[in-house]
């Protein structure tokens, strides 16, 4: 079995991949206009219209009301992307702080609430337990 994806269920589908493709620094691919897919080698975010959740089941997902779920990236320097990304984000969570695990992290949310940690390994055990990953 291979992971393929996460899937954030939206209103607004422009918005959120307008926000997905600056903050990871790609371009989607739109395969329908209520549809996009964010390809990173180690994962991809795909962003679905509300509209599309009937398909899956009525009431089955529910835009804009995650609690629970945080979309998590490895970056090279968290430092360097929160100054990069102190234009693009609103909502800003934590600002960069080294976590008891290892990471030094920055935490915000998308237009839609989902909240978002960009990391990076700086502790030796961190840096080891990630080493290998893709």
């Amino acid at each position: 079995m291979n992971f393929a994806s996460v899937r954030v269920i939206t209103d607004d589908v422009d918005r959120l991949v307008e926000f997905y493709e600056e903050v990871l620094g790609i371009t989607a691919e739109r395969p329908a206009p209520v549809f996009a897919e964010l390809v990173l080698p180690s994962c991809t975010l795909a962003i679905g219209h509300s509209q599309t959740v009937p398909l899956f089941g009525v009431g089955s997902a529910v835009a804009a009301d995650n609690r629970s779920v945080i979309l998590e990236f490895r970056v090279h320097d968290v430092d360097a992307e929160y100054e990069r990304l102190k234009p693009v984000v609103n909502d800003w969570v934590k600002e960069p702080t080294t976590m008891p695990w290892g990471n030094r992290a920055i935490l915000f949310r998308d237009p839609d609430g989902n909240l978002i940690n960009l990391f990076q390994p700086v502790s030796e055990e961190a840096i080891k337990r990630f080493s290998g990953r893709g």
